[in-house]
C-alpha cells in the first residue's frame, strides 16, 4: 500500500480499484460486492447526489436502516465532492430533529422511519436480498462527478456530546480524513486479505475507523443486516461465519465478549486476528488474562471525535508490574503532549492531554466560542498558526514514551464508550417541578448505568435522612420520560432514587460514596412504599424456593416446565437487584443494552426456545412474566441471518 501524504481519500480508493477490483470491498449478509461493483454503484449514487445539489462545502444526510448502504452513501458524498452526516436511527425524534436543523444538509439519502420526509434512495441500488442488482451490470460505467472538492473542505460531520446540554456537531476536513485512514492502516497493518466488522453505533465516530482505513488498505467491511446492537454470542458467531479479522469494542462491550468466551471456554475465532479496543479506562487484570489465553491481539485505543477518531494505539504486551493499560504512541501524523499551565512537563508527570497536528478537527459547527476555548493556538509549536485540542484529560508519559490515562480534569464521565457531562443531565431532572436537586454518576459496581439521586421540592416527600429511596412506577417515569425524549438512551438515568439531602465531603463536592452506601443499605426501599416507608420485600415468586441455599438459584437454572421462576432469578442476577419480581420492568431497574447481553445469555443457557433471542425481544417483553410467556410460546427467536459470504 502506497499513497504520499496530502493524497486525498479517493485517490487511494481508485488506487485500490484498479489493483484488484475483483476482491471484496463490501460484505453485507445478503451478496459481496467487489472494489468496482462499489465503485460502479457510489460513482451513479454522486451522480444523483451532485444533481440535487451536493458538492463542495455542502452536506449529504444519511439515514439507511441498515450499515451497508451507510458505508456506500458515505463514499458516494465525498464523490459528490460533498461530505457526509450519520443519523443514528437510535436517538429520540427531538434529538434527530435537531440534528437534521443544524446541520443543513443538502440533501438527505435515507428510507429509515428516522428519515427526514425529503429523504430519497437513488435509483441504481443494488437488491439486498436477492444478490443482483446493477452494481453486477455490464456495460459504460456510470459517470462520476468531476473532481473538485479540496483538502480543507469538508469531509463529515459527526455530533459529540457537550457541556451545554447540546451535541456539538465536529467538522473533519477531507485531508483529515485521508491522514487519518493511512495512518492506521499503516499502523494496524491491514493488508487486502483483512475483513473488518464494522459493529459501531452508525452515529459514534468509531464508525469512521471502521470503515476508511480499510477501504484505504484494500480490506473489505463487513456490514450487519441491521443497526441492532450484536449480544456476545451474535457477535462471535459473525465474526466466524463472515471470516472478519479485525473488529473494535467499547471497553464494556469487550469485557462481555471476554466474559462469554471464559464461561464457555472459547478462544476467538480462528481468523480473526486483532481486537481493537478503547473509550473508558481498563483494568489490567482482564486484559493480562486475554493476552495468556486469547490468539487474537490487543489494540487499546484512545482518541476524541475532535481529533479525528483515534490518536494512541498500545499493542504490547503488558508487563507484569504494570497497575494502567497504556493508551500508547500517536499515530504518525499526531502530536502528543502533556502539559501543566500550558508548559509541557517532565516524563513521568500528570498534567492535562492536549493532541496537535493535522488531524484536527476544523472545529464545532455554528460554535465559534466553543472552538476557540478547546482548540488554542500552540506558542510551542514552529509552524505558524498551529493549533492544539485541550482534551480536558489528565495523563502523563510513562519511562517507555506510552501516554497513561489517569482520568478527568473535570466532571466529565465516559459511560459506554460516550463523553457526557452528568450537569446536562441534572439540569434536565432539575427542570421537573417535583425535583428540587439532582446529582448522576455512574453505578460504582459496572459504570455502565446512570444513576441519578434526586432531592424533592416539597420536603414532605422526602425520606429520612441517610436514605434512599428507590423510584419506580409513575414517579420514576415522569423523570424519565422527559430524558428519553431528548437525550440518547446511554444518557439516560436507569437507576433513579430519592434522597433527603445530597452530602458533602470535607472539599465541599457532593459525596458519590456515601450516596451509594445510602443506595446499598436502603436498596430495597422503593417509591411505593410511601417517604420513609417500610423495605418492600419482593412478593415469592410461584414455584421458587427461598432462602441462599435454595436449589436451583440464578447460579444453577432450573429447568421447568414453567420458566417464569428461572427468568425472575436471572433478572435479579443480572441486575444485581434481588428485589425483582415477575412484573418489574429490566430497563426501569437499571437495565440498558450491555446487561440486556449478558440476559441473554444466561437465557440461552437455560432455555432452547431462547436460542435465537435478540435484544428486541427484551424491548416487547421487558418483564420477567412477559419474556417467561414469550419463551413458553416460541415468540422470541427473531430471523437469522443465512447467508455465507
Amino acid at each position: 500500500m502506497t499513497a504520499a501524504d496530502g493524497s486525498d481519500v479517493l485517490d487511494m480508493w481508485d488506487s485500490r480499484v484498479r489493483e484488484h477490483p475483483e476482491a471484496p470491498a463490501l460484505v453485507t449478509p445478503w451478496q459481496v460486492f467487489t472494489y468496482r461493483a462499489v465503485d460502479r454503484l457510489t460513482d451513479a449514487w454522486a451522480g444523483s447526489l451532485a444533481g440535487r445539489g451536493a458538492g463542495p462545502g455542502r452536506l449529504v444526510g444519511l439515514a439507511f436502516t441498515d450499515p451497508g448502504r451507510t458505508v456506500l452513501g458515505m463514499l458516494a458524498a465525498l464523490k459528490a465532492g460533498a461530505g457526509f452526516t450519520v443519523l443514528d436511527d437510535r436517538l429520540p425524534a427531538a434529538a434527530r430533529a435537531s440534528l437534521v436543523r443544524r446541520t443543513e444538509a443538502a440533501v438527505w439519502l435515507g428510507d429509515g422511519a428516522h428519515a427526514p420526509a425529503t429523504a430519497y434512495v437513488p435509483a441504481y441500488v443494488p437488491s439486498w436480498t436477492t444478490g443482483s442488482g446493477p452494481a453486477d451490470a455490464e456495460g459504460p460505467a456510470p459517470r462520476r462527478p468531476a473532481r473538485t472538492a479540496a483538502g480543507s473542505d469538508v469531509a463529515y460531520v459527526l455530533f459529540t456530546s457537550g457541556s451545554t446540554g447540546q451535541p456539538k456537531g465536529t467538522v473533519i476536513q477531507r485531508d483529515s480524513l485521508s491522514g487519518f485512514a493511512l495512518a492506521v492502516a499503516e499502523r494496524l497493518e491491514l493488508a487486502a486479505g483483512d475483513r473488518w466488522l464494522q459493529v459501531a453505533s452508525l452515529g459514534f465516530d468509531v464508525l469512521i475507523e471502521e470503515v476508511f482505513p480499510a477501504l484505504v488498505a484494500g480490506a473489505a467491511v463487513v456490514c450487519r443486516g441491521d443497526t441492532q446492537a450484536l449480544d456476545a454470542e451474535e457477535l462471535h458467531t459473525t465474526m466466524a461465519r463472515t471470516g472478519t479479522t479485525v473488529v473494535e469494542l467499547s471497553t464494556q462491550y469487550w469485557l462481555e465478549y471476554t466474559r462469554w468466551l471464559d464461561s464457555r471456554g472459547l478462544t476467538t475465532p480462528a481468523d480473526l486476528r486483532l481486537v481493537v479496543v478503547g473509550g473508558e479506562r481498563m483494568d489490567p487484570r482482564p486484559y493480562r488474562e486475554w493476552q495468556a489465553r486469547q490468539p487474537a491481539r490487543l489494540a487499546h485505543v484512545y482518541g476524541l471525535t475532535e481529533c479525528t477518531v483515534s490518536s494512541t494505539f498500545y499493542t504490547g504486551l503488558l508487563p507484569a508490574g504494570a497497575e494502567e493499560v497504556p493508551l500508547g504512541t500517536p499515530l504518525r501524523n499526531v502530536e502528543i503532549s502533556v502539559r501543566r499551565d500550558g508548559r509541557p512537563v517532565p516524563r513521568g508527570e500528570s498534567g492535562e492531554i492536549h493532541i496537535g497536528g493535522p488531524l484536527l478537527a476544523r472545529g464545532f459547527l455554528g460554535d465559534e466560542a466553543a472552538t476557540a476555548r478547546r482548540f488554542v493556538p500552540d506558542p510551542l509549536a514552529a509552524a505558524p498558526g498551529a493549533r492544539v485540542y485541550r482534551t480536558g484529560d489528565l495523563g502523563r508519559i510513562d519511562a517507555a514514551g506510552d501516554l497513561v490515562f489517569l482520568g478527568r480534569l473535570d466532571d466529565q464521565v465516559k459511560i459506554r464508550g460516550h463523553r457526557l457531562e452528568p450537569a446536562r443531565v441534572e439540569r434536565a431532572l432539575c427542570e421537573s417541578p417535583a425535583v428540587d436537586q439532582a446529582v448522576v454518576f455512574p453505578d460504582p459496581a459496572t459504570g455502565t448505568v446512570l444513576w441519578a439521586f434526586t432531592v424533592p421540592a416539597d420536603p414532605r416527600h422526602a425520606p429520612l435522612p441517610g436514605e434512599a429511596v428507590r423510584l419506580t412506577g409513575a414517579e420514576r417515569d415522569a423523570l424519565v420520560a422527559p430524558l428519553e425524549a431528548s437525550l440518547p438512551d446511554w444518557a439516560v438515568p436507569r437507576v433513579l432514587y430519592r434522597v433527603s439531602v445530597l452530602p458533602k465531603n470535607p472539599h465541599g463536592k457532593i459525596d458519590k460514596r456515601r450516596l451509594s452506601e445510602w443506595a446499598t443499605v436502603t436498596g430495597a426501599v422503593t417509591a411505593s412504599a410511601g417517604p420513609g416507608g417500610p423495605a418492600q420485600v419482593p412478593a415469592p415468586v410461584p414455584g421458587v424456593a427461598e432462602g441462599p441455599d435454595a436449589p436451583g438459584t440464578a447460579a444453577e437454572p432450573r429447568l421447568r416446565d414453567d420458566p417464569l421462576p428461572t427468568v425472575v432469578d436471572l433478572f435479579r442476577e443480572v441486575l444485581g437487584a434481588p428485589e425483582i419480581g415477575p412484573d418489574d420492568d429490566f430497563f426501569e431497574h437499571g437495565g440498558q443494552s450491555l446487561l440486556a447481553m449478558r440476559l441473554l445469555a444466561r437465557l440461552r443457557e437455560s432455555f432452547p426456545p431462547a436460542a435465537g433471542l435478540r435484544a428486541s425481544a427484551l424491548l416487547r417483553c421487558p418483564t420477567p412474566r412477559l419474556l417467561a410467556g414469550a419463551l413458553t410460546a416460541g415468540e422470541t427467536a427473531a430471523p437469522r441471518e443465512t447467508a455465507r459470504p
